[in-house]
């Protein structure tokens, strides 16, 4: 769905590839409550910032867990949003809120439950 996609971007017309790259646990690395889903956009690196009070939200509200694989399509679904939308694409990270995390989740479910399954990430070396 959205580790490998493609997009077409708003102002320019170019097709963007997004491929997901990796997931680090931003404490550790920027000091920051959240965990960031880096994406290649044709090359280029782009993190999107999910906040790891998201994670709680879910849990509270439907006693269920935000999984690694979930985490990226969530991501990778809001990066899309983004490019349609005209983002900036000079930016190397976007910081996504607690209500956006939901949302996109609540989408990636459905869309998941239509396919029959949550997409496996791929193995990256």
């Amino acid at each position: 769905m959205y580790e490998d996609f493609h997009v077409t971007d708003r102002w320019s017309g170019e097709d963007l590839h997004c491929r997901w790259k990796g997931t680090l646990v931003a404490i550790a690395t920027r000091h920051a409550d959240a965990v960031d889903v880096r994406f290649d956009v044709n090359g280029r690196p782009m993190w999107i910032a999910l906040p790891l009070l998201a994670w709680e939200a879910q849990k509270q509200r439907s006693g269920k867990v935000v999984t690694d694989q979930l985490a990226v399509q969530i991501a990778g679904r809001y990066l899309k949003q983004l490019i349609e939308e005209g983002y900036d694409s000079q930016r190397e990270i976007y910081t996504m809120a607690v209500a956006q995390v939901l949302e996109h989740l609540d989408v990636v479910v459905d869309e998941a439950r239509a396919l029959g399954a949550m997409p496996a990430l791929p193995v990256t070396g």
